[in-house]
C-alpha cells in the first residue's frame, strides 16, 4: 500500500460512515487489503488497478459510496476515522508502506 496521508484515512472513514455498523469492520480490512493489491499491480504493471486505482487508501476508498464531509464533533465520523487508523496500527508490521 502507498504512504498513507490524512486524506486516505478521512476518505475511508466516509466510506465506512456510509454503512451499516454491522459492515464497517470487514470493509474497513477489504479496503486496506484492495489498496495493497493495486499497490502491487501499479508496481507489477505499471498500469492503474482497473478497480482500486493506484494502491492509495484514497483510491480503494472511492470505490464505496462515501457519506458527506463531517467534522470531528460527529461521534460516527470519529468512530469512523479511529477505526481507520486502529486497522492501519494493526497492520503496520505485516505491509509496509513504501515512499513514492
Amino acid at each position: 500500500m502507498r504512504p498513507v496521508l490524512p486524506l486516505d484515512v478521512a476518505a475511508a472513514a466516509r466510506a465506512l460512515l456510509a454503512l451499516p455498523d454491522a459492515e464497517r469492520n470487514v470493509v474497513c480490512q477489504r479496503m486496506l487489503a484492495q489498496a495493497d493489491a493495486a499497490d502491487r499491480y501499479v508496481r507489477r504493471t505499471r498500469k492503474l488497478h482497473p478497480h482500486w486505482g493506484n494502491g492509495t487508501l484514497l483510491a480503494a476508498a472511492r470505490q464505496w459510496p462515501l457519506a458527506g464531509e463531517k467534522s470531528f464533533d460527529d461521534r460516527g465520523y470519529r468512530d469512523c476515522t479511529m477505526m481507520v487508523l486502529r486497522h492501519l496500527d494493526q497492520r503496520a508490521g505485516q505491509i509496509s508502506c513504501k515512499p513514492a
